[in-house]
């Protein structure tokens, strides 16, 4: 029977939109909303203050999203034209074309600039009045120009692999990029190159000046380029850490110049995060001062990067100090800034995440969550810190949400495992985790080896070990918890989405800790993965799990789909069959092999969705039918 206080899954998903990429463009606060209840369609909004009604300006059929390396991201641009006027350009998922906007209209139409294409993480080039950025063509990413009058794309770069994250000088006469090749992914090794535009507007040369190139043995990546007048800043993890580094004068950079990089503030926090898409910000400079996101030890930080006075760096060791701003949020996602503002999604424990407004000058905010919370403070689990003992006996973290009126030896418990795998299980008011804790679960999300947000070396026990460290950290902190009488042994399942999939597969396999699982869209066997998956992961799985296909038989060890007969407890599927990532096929082999050795399966097939749901009609099903399964399973 359902408790009186259960939050029902309609309110988690409800009509909540997702809040994207912050910008801000002559004073007025800019973003993008997905919205479930409209079938995941995302639009264009803005407001000049805190207090004004938003203004959607791409209503009706528009969909603003970009299909560059599948995942997207950076869908819109803001900028100004040659003439001063401020636009906005977009890809449309209608026709997959680049269209612009004109913001300052009385009555803004959209008009089409480009052909149809994979395009996004753009920015608008005013002094030749044209977007730069990113398209996909034909097994490679190109750097490409589009005038805003409209014309078909002009190339600037054919990278040899992967690039995004274009950033252009104030003066106009540098682009920096990021450039990365198979078989690393961009938070493995990538690279920061520096070209300089001739007369006619093509990039005449470009040159290294951050990362680490094919040719060295150390794991060096970079994140975010960023000008700060004429000096570059990005984030760089050569220490240890994704901490920020400072290129000076940058934009006076001869081609044989020396490149000598100044660490702005060294410290153990990440200033970055797994670049898998476009549009991620972690650091914005508002003319005057830089402003940056910091990750420590799980929980973001919001604060100023200060400079010292020369006479105070000697006692230091940084020429910056950092400067943490009083504000009640420890989750934090796409800064910006300018002119003395600030803004960024923000969200903490019993705050749903919103749009954070914050004038630097008298340190003012408002936050505007994107939908009330429909919970009372007191009813509210809030994470409490688990430290316990994982995989090869290392300290490994999670999250540990009680049941509403306390966790005790009976209660049930879910494990999440996350997905990425370098993502991280954050602090931020999550309504599906609260779904369960008001239920009577007690929910532990894990920051399993491999996660983000504990520097580089925590990112790097899941080198090879894929199926092996989350899986025995997923275990162990489930155990923790039982062992400190939280939970029943008998009343543990674990759930996830993508890599989470395959962890939670895995560890029916290959543990005897859980007695139920849930699978959303997850990698049943690795081998198809390998041979049958989109260009940005193609060769993912040769750093988590070996090269293929020299290391078949490692594959052949950790995949679900080969040791189905190990899994005795009930699983629980949900598929997209429009998935490019995943194809539904994985799913549908384990569902039937779990089925033939008389194993409880359900298994809940979506026509119209892909790799991670964004109706909200499936999205309210998933929870309710996970619940109601789990429920049933363990007789509660």
């Amino acid at each position: 029977m359902e408790s009186p206080g259960a939050l029902p899954a309609a309110v988690v998903v409800g009509k909540t939109p997702s809040l994207r990429e912050p910008q801000l463009l002559d004073g007025v606060l800019h973003w993008l909303e997905q919205r479930p209840h409209e079938k995941g369609r995302t639009t264009l909004v803005r407001r000049t203050n805190p207090d004004q009604v938003p203004e959607e300006l791409t209503p009706g059929a528009w969909n603003l999203r970009s299909r560059v390396h599948d995942y997207g991201g950076g869908a819109c641009a803001l900028g100004h034209r040659a003439d001063g006027q401020a636009v906005a350009v977009f890809s449309h998922d209608g026709d997959r074309s680049l269209w612009l906007l004109e913001l300052e209209s009385r009555d803004p139409q959209p008009r089409r600039l480009s052909p149809p294409g994979a395009y996004g993480g753009g920015l608008i080039d005013p002094a030749r009045d044209r977007w730069i950025g990113v398209m996909e063509t034909n097994g490679r990413d190109q750097l490409v120009a589009i005038p805003l009058k409209g014309g078909d794309p002009q190339l600037l770069l054919a990278a040899a692999d992967f690039c995004g994250y274009p950033a252009l000088s104030p003066s106009g006469a540098c682009l920096a990029w990021v450039e990365w090749q198979q078989p690393f992914m961009p938070w493995d090794r990538s690279q920061l190159r520096l070209g300089r535009f001739d007369a006619g507007g093509l990039i005449s040369g470009s040159r290294l000046v951050a990362g680490s190139d094919g040719c060295d043995d150390r794991g060096v990546s970079v994140f975010q380029p960023l000008w700060t007048g004429p000096h570059l800043v990005v984030a760089n993890d050569r220490h240890g850490f994704w901490n920020l580094e400072r290129l000076n004068n940058a934009d006076h950079l001869g081609a044989k110049a020396p490149v000598t990089w100044q660490p702005l503030l060294p410290m153990q926090g990440d200033f970055a995060m797994p670049q898998w898409v476009f549009g991620m910000s972690t650091h914005a400079w508002d003319g005057e001062q830089l402003l940056a996101t910091a990750c420590l030890q799980g929980r973001w930080q919001l604060g100023r990067v200060e400079e010292l006075a020369d006479g105070d760096t000697a006692g230091s060791g940084q020429p910056c100090r950092w400067h943490p701003l009083d504000i009640p949020f420890d989750d934090l996602a796409g800064l910006c800034a300018a002119e003395g503002r600030l803004a960024c999604i923000a969200s903490n424990a019993t705050t749903p995440p919103g749009l954070l407004e914050l004038n630097l000058r008298t340190s003012r905010w408002h936050h505007t969550p994107a939908a009330p919370c429909p919970l009372a403070a007191e009813a509210i689990s809030g994470p409490e810190e688990l430290w316990f003992q994982g995989y090869g006996d290392r300290p490994t973290h999670a999250w540990y949400y009680p049941p509403s009126g306390g966790g005790h030896s009976g209660s049930p418990l879910l494990v999440k495992g996350h997905s990425g795998p370098t993502g991280m299980a954050r602090t931020g008011l999550n309504l599906g985790i609260q779904f369960w804790t008001s239920r009577g679960w007690g929910v532990v999300d894990v920051n399993y080896g491999g996660s983000t947000g504990f520097g580089r070396a925590y990112r790097e026990r899941l080198d090879g070990q894929w199926g092996v460290v989350d899986v025995a950290d997923c275990a162990a902190a489930a155990q923790a918890v039982v062992a400190a009488g939280k939970a029943s042994p008998e009343r543990i399942a674990i759930e996830g989405g993508s890599a989470g999939g395959f962890t939670t597969l895995a560890a029916l396999c290959f543990t005897d800790v859980f007695r139920a699982g849930g699978c959303r869209y997850g990698v049943a066997d690795l081998s198809a993965l390998a041979i049958d998956t989109h260009r940005f992961e193609a060769r993912y799985l040769d750093g988590l799990v070996g090269p293929w296909p020299a290391a078949k038989t490692t594959y052949d060890a950790r995949s679900p789909l080969q040791h189905a007969d190990r899994i005795r407890c009930p699983v629980i599927f949900f598929q997209g069959l429009d998935d490019q990532v995943v194809p539904a096929e994985q799913t549908e082999r384990m569902a039937l092999a779990l089925k033939a050795n008389a194993i409880p399966v359900e298994v809940h097939l979506f026509p119209d969705e892909g790799h991670g749901f964004r109706n909200s009609d499936t999205q309210i099903h998933v929870l309710e039918a996970t619940e109601a399964f789990f429920r049933r399973h363990f007789r509660l």
